[in-house]
């Protein structure tokens, strides 16, 4: 468990981070959004105690990470994946690692196996691929075996079978009890892998939820109607109290009631359909309008 209280951090007259609390549960997939500039990494970096806050605590199983006997063995972190020398091996950058924190060689090989590296373990990491370096930044997070994983983009660089593994890598941390916490840009991904989310603007909190209480506040859903008779269907739509947009000749926007019942009402007036269809709000656009007044820096012109 990761806990976030009143964390506060200036850099000389800007305020990076804003009286943040929240807590980052055993068993979950936490994502950690906001735009860029929120102060997503610099709450990374004070959680894992690479910075000092101006003000407030975060502690990671009730322990400041300064303070843990064995860091690795109770936090793994990515931050950067390039933090490596170019000229040391995947196997000797691990090894060293493991040296500092009392872990041995078996472990070394079981996360390089993890990660898909073994086969390569022993070239230069100079000479790895982006989607590669970020597999061996994510070795070296489960190294240690912690019970808490903090993840700064771990999506980048990879491939879609990359993708697909890191995904099912952190959902399988959390059913295990571990407590993950990630931040990523790539909304779709976020909808597919967390449980909770914690999003940020200008470095204060603007929501701590979990993804379905998330989607279910601040979604809205609609129903695309295409038939050749969408203007009869429109009228008969509205004496049943629906709220019907005729968007052309022969496709309706439908809100205030569901498919079925859209269905059963055409099918009532012998209205034929070629598409019926319920579209919700995605993540995306659901974050984009909360975080809108807390973008840093847009190339949208007509947000000026």
């Amino acid at each position: 468990m990761i806990e976030v209280n009143g964390l506060t951090k200036r850099y000389g007259d800007v305020l990076a981070v804003d009286d943040l609390s929240f807590t980052i549960r055993s068993g979950e997939v936490t994502g950690f959004l906001g735009p860029n500039g929120a102060g997503k990494s610099t709450t990374m970096r004070m959680i894992l105690g690479l910075d000092a806050p101006t003000s407030g605590t975060a502690a990671v199983n009730g322990l400041a990470v300064a303070v843990q006997p064995a860091p690795l063995k109770a936090v793994g972190a990515l931050l950067e994946a390039g933090a490596v020398l170019p000229s040391r091996s995947a196997y000797h950058h691990l090894l060293a690692l493991a040296a500092s924190n009392g872990l041995g060689r078996d472990r070394v090989e079981a996360v390089l196996d993890e990660v898909g590296l073994s086969s390569v373990a022993r070239r230069a990491a100079g000479t790895y691929s982006l989607g590669m370096k970020q597999r061996l930044g994510i070795a070296a997070a489960l190294l240690g075996d912690p019970p808490v994983l903090v993840l700064d983009e771990p999506l980048n660089g990879l491939d879609p079978e990359g993708i697909v593994w890191i995904r099912k890598l952190m959902r399988r941390m959390a059913a295990e009890g571990r407590a993950v916490m990630m931040s990523s840009h790539l909304m779709s991904e976020i909808e597919l892998t967390v449980d909770h989310l914690v999003v940020i603007g200008r470095g204060r909190l603007i929501a701590n939820t979990s993804m379905s209480a998330f989607i279910a506040e601040h979604s809205h859903q609609e129903v695309v109607v295409r038939s050749p008779q969408a203007a009869d269907l429109a009228q008969r739509l509205a004496r049943s109290g629906a709220a019907a947009r005729l968007e052309s000749e022969d496709r309706l926007v439908v809100t205030g009631i569901g498919p079925a019942r859209i269905g059963a009402l055409a099918a009532a007036g012998g209205i034929e359909l070629h598409e019926l269809t319920l579209r919700r709000t995605s993540l995306e656009e659901v974050f984009m309008e909360l975080t809108h007044d807390s973008i840093e820096y847009s190339s949208d012109k007509d947000a000026a």
